[in-house]
């Protein structure tokens, strides 16, 4: 047990601490302040891929290593134009489980934002801007619609054809291949 006399004992060591510390950091107008390690503080800023003698190579950014797989950009890079969406669709299967009730929801909202415009809710080609004078895009119940293969669709999706822009920079891979898994759901629903 300790005794008030200890109490007492670490309280004057705990104030008189605090008194040098406080004499320590009194603060003299007149005088400049001293200021430590200031290298971060004053550091000269480069551009990114500029030239400096800063790293190896002589650039202010570091090249990627070798190996490294960027977030977002992962399998085989494909180029634009038919030759490559038809190679997409013989290399390519979608990722997603026919029975994945969360992708079919959010491939329907992404299809209701992204391509519903052109394409309408029911994917007969004829939404608002079509309606507003846009050329109206193929429908997706088509014969030609429903034969294509998911990765030529997704290829599709992400390049874009004739008149249709790709969205690859609005959608990422996964995200493509939900709005894939919904366009065959709408043909699924209209089959005869």
């Amino acid at each position: 047990m300790s005794s008030a006399r200890d109490y007492v004992a670490v309280s004057l060591v705990v104030c008189g601490g605090l008194w040098a510390l406080q004499r320590g950091l009194d603060v003299d107008t007149t005088r400049r302040n001293r200021e430590v390690f200031t290298e971060m503080v004053y550091s000269s800023a480069g551009e990114s891929l500029t030239v400096s003698a800063v790293l190896p190579g002589g650039t202010t950014q570091q090249p990627l290593v070798d190996g490294v797989v960027v977030r977002g950009v992962a399998g085989p890079v494909y180029g634009d134009g038919p030759q490559e969406a038809e190679r997409a669709g013989r290399e390519l299967a979608s990722p997603i489980a026919a029975d994945d009730a969360a992708a079919a929801e959010r491939g329907r909202r992404l299809y209701a934002t992204y391509c519903s415009v052109c394409h309408d809710e029911a994917g007969e080609g004829r939404g608002t801007a079509v309606l507003r004078g846009l050329p109206p895009p193929p429908s997706l119940h088509a014969a030609r619609a429903r034969a294509l293969p998911d990765g030529q669709v997704f290829h599709l999706i992400g390049h874009g054809q004739g008149a249709m822009a790709g969205y690859a920079s609005q959608l990422d891979e996964l995200e493509r291949w939900q709005v894939v898994r919904h366009v065959r759901a709408l043909q699924e629903r209209s089959r005869p």
